[in-house]
């Protein structure tokens, strides 16, 4: 994280600390705010490569302020809260935060997220498949789906394999991202009408699914249950057309034909 600047967002100056010392052994520079105004000012006076944005801040809305944060700069944010509140996860994503943390969390696993938000607003991570001819490749958390050969690949441009099934589904998700989708809809959308309520079909595809493209599927991102209701895909989608294959999806493209 060398000649990266942080700024910390929370008004708990304990875990300011925490954060600021755990980063700046990263190699980071930190920067501290504790309210609103404080991370306003500090946004509009240093070039901030990321903020980590605790939700509660006391008399502010930290909604609010990544809100203003975002109508203002494109900085990446990561909301941290202490409640595991899908419908805030949703709510703060479509804001424009760029990933979650929920508290209490591990150092490590904020060094790896900051990390990995870092590299994909600066586009150094590992090479990602591009696609030509005509074709059209949609991008989500370091994956690629080619939907019209039915392909998924990963982070390092190997295939994943998926059922036609499972491939469906993400095709569903990946071409209505961010929106709250019911069973009945999503059976519906898949093409499956022999549903009945008391199925547990698309509950049983979805957790499959989820095994193959969540990082880590007992906590997932990616795929967020929306309790009573149903499911939602929380990931920003990038629709790309007409750019070159990389060498390994080239080859895997070519070998599963």
């Amino acid at each position: 994280m060398k000649n990266t600047q942080i700024l910390i967002v929370d008004d708990d100056p304990k875990i300011r600390t925490v954060l600021r010392r755990c980063l700046e052994g990263e190699g980071a520079t930190v920067l501290e705010a504790g309210n609103k105004a404080e991370t306003l000012a500090a946004v509009s006076a240093h070039p901030i490569d990321l903020i980590t944005l605790d939700l509660d801040l006391g008399d502010d809305d930290g909604f609010d302020v990544a809100r203003t944060v975002r109508n203002q700069s494109k900085v990446p944010i990561i909301m941290v809260t202490g409640k595991d509140d899908v419908i805030d996860r949703v709510v703060g994503l479509e804001i424009g935060a760029d990933d979650y943390i929920i508290k209490p969390f591990h150092l490590r696993e904020v060094v790896a997220r900051i990390k990995s938000v870092l590299r994909r607003a600066r586009n150094d991570g590992p090479p990602k498949p591009t696609f030509a001819n005509g074709t059209t490749a949609w991008r989500f958390d370091d994956l690629v789906a080619v939907i019209d050969e039915m392909k998924l690949f990963d982070r390092d441009g190997a295939l994943i394999e998926l059922t036609s099934g499972e491939f469906k589904l993400l095709e569903v998700f990946l071409k209505r991202p961010k929106r709250v989708l019911s069973r009945d809809q999503l059976m519906d959308l898949i093409g499956s009408h022999s549903y009945t309520p008391l199925d547990r079909t698309i509950d049983n595809q979805i957790a499959r699914l989820r095994k193959k493209i969540e990082r880590n599927p007992a906590a997932p991102r990616l795929i967020s249950t929306i309790r009573g209701i149903g499911y939602s895909f929380t990931c920003d989608v990038q629709v790309c057309k007409d750019q070159p294959l990389s060498n390994k999806a080239e080859s895997a493209l070519a070998r599963s034909d």
